[in-house]
């Protein structure tokens, strides 16, 4: 029997297009950024996601979810953690040109455990 390697939860706000993308990936990825969108950052902490999917995502995209998902915490490693304001707000910036290679160190699946509109 394998062991599964140890994981880090992390957080994602993300609108509905973005969703769907996921959903499209059978929830095990993040889609492709888009050329004005140079970095992936998923965040470090629930309240922080559920902050920006429900003040900014519904304000802009109609609706907003936060999605929580594993990653291996050895892989992690390479990413410093950024402090994008409060000692709260925490996140990791993936270039995009890593994705790929970041969303096949996801274990299992990408969930909504917030929705707001």
């Amino acid at each position: 029997m394998t062991s599964r390697p140890p994981t880090t939860t992390l957080w994602r706000p993300t609108g509905p297009v973005e969703l769907d993308l996921v959903r499209e990936l059978d929830r095990r990825a993040w889609p492709p950024r888009l050329p004005e969108q140079p970095i992936f950052y998923p965040v470090l902490n629930e309240d922080y996601a559920i902050r920006i999917a429900r003040d900014w995502n519904v304000k802009h995209d109609g609706a907003g979810f936060v999605t929580r998902f594993e990653v291996e915490s050895d892989f992690l490693r390479r990413y410093p953690v950024r402090q994008a304001g409060g000692r709260t707000i925490l996140e990791l910036w993936v270039p995009a040109e890593e994705l790929a290679e970041f969303n096949a160190h996801i274990v299992g699946t990408i969930e909504v455990v917030h929705e707001f509109r």
